[in-house]
Formats: C-alpha cells, sequence, structure tokens
C-alpha cells in the first residue's frame, strides 16, 4: 500500500520489472517500498549505488547499527524493523537486541558503539545539535575520521530512503511481523505493518 498508483508485479515491464525482480530476490516478494519506485526506477539504481559505496568502508555490524539508531530516530517502522532482524540474525539474540533499542545497563555494546549509536541518531533528529564532542567521542574509542564519516553517512542516507518511503505512505509488508518478532513493541516506532500480503512476481 502506498499514496500513490503504483504498477502492479503482473504488469511491470524494462526497468520496472528488473527493479521488483531485483528486490523479491533479496525478501521472496516484491516489497512495498520498491514499489513506489515504479516512476523512477533509476532513483532506486543510484540509492542502491550509494548504499554500496557506503557499506565498503564500514563493519557491517556498525553500518546496521547506525542505521537501526537513525532508523527509530526517524519513526521509521519499516527500517527499523529490516535492519534489527539482520542485527538479531547475524550478531545478537533477541533479549541482547532489546537492551540495546532500551539503552539497557546489560547492553552487549561497547562504549564505541553506543557513541555510535547516539550520533547516527543525532544526525536523525537535528545534525545541527552535532558538536566536536560527539566526534571526540568516537575517537577515543578508536575511531578514525574515515570511521566517523561512514558513520554519519550512513545515518544521513538512511534518512532520505526511510522518508521517501513514509512520505508516500508506503507500509511495512506483512512477512515483517515476523521478521520482528520478540520486538515489535520497540520497533513500530511508525507506520503500521500492512495487513495485505505482498506481491510476487
Amino acid at each position: 500500500m502506498s499514496f500513490i498508483e503504483t504498477t502492479p508485479s503482473s504488469q511491470a515491464q524494462g526497468e520496472v520489472r528488473e527493479l521488483y525482480e531485483r528486490q523479491q530476490g533479496a525478501f521472496g516478494f516484491v516489497p512495498n517500498y520498491a514499489k513506489v519506485y515504479c516512476h523512477r526506477p533509476k532513483v532506486m539504481r543510484a540509492w542502491a549505488n550509494l548504499q554500496s559505496a557506503i557499506k565498503k568502508t564500514i563493519s557491517r555490524k556498525h553500518y546496521e547499527l547506525a542505521t537501526l539508531s537513525a532508523a527509530r530516530a526517524l519513526n521509521s517502522s519499516y527500517c527499523s524493523i529490516a535492519h534489527a532482524n539482520t542485527l538479531k540474525k547475524h550478531f545478537y539474540s533477541t533479549d541482547e537486541l532489546k537492551a540495546i533499542i532500551k539503552g539497557q545497563n546489560n547492553s552487549p555494546l561497547s562504549d564505541g558503539e553506543k557513541a555510535l549509536m547516539s550520533l547516527a541518531e543525532k544526525v536523525a533528529v537535528d545534525s545541527s545539535t552535532i558538536v566536536q564532542a560527539d566526534i571526540d567521542e568516537l575517537k577515543k574509542c578508536g575511531f578514525s575520521d574515515g570511521d566517523v564519516f561512514d558513520v554519519v553517512a550512513a545515518a544521513a542516507a538512511r534518512c532520505f530512503f526511510a522518508k521517501l518511503a513514509d512520505g508516500l505512505g508506503a507500509l511495512p509488508d506483512a512477512p515483517f511481523k515476523e521478521m520482528g518478532e520478540g520486538l515489535m513493541e520497540d520497533l513500530l516506532v511508525g507506520r503500521l505493518i500492512d495487513k495485505v500480503e505482498p506481491e510476487v512476481i
């Protein structure tokens, strides 16, 4: 579902069909967020290239932590669920992830990772509030200037993606309910999950 008309999977041709097929390859269905790009598939390709460039110089865990923090600050249920699921699949248990999201004392995060998530949140909420001390906190924990750039880039890029999807009313897809199992209360920070099953090509 979205606020604009989108091309049904059964009618997709050319660049739009290629876009849908790429996204279905990742999820097993054509996600709602992908369908809003049917009018401008080149923008989705540009987004994919930007994301790929950012990921080349940041660890997967740090990318996911920065993205999750930015997504929650942006009230993006879609991105919060997707990236929390990646963290749960590859790095943390459900209880550990809950502790991270709630900022509890038993969080498995290092001081550097806590500073990383704090900076990413500030980027998403109001980057003009960031001060030198925020950067120095990461550098005290061993982050280089390039590492700091990567964190800010990951959070800033998430602002584009999350705001475009939410701005066009793309709902988190029905299967995302299973992705957020055990964490849904903390991840549904914005739009609710779609009740309609997604399309497949």
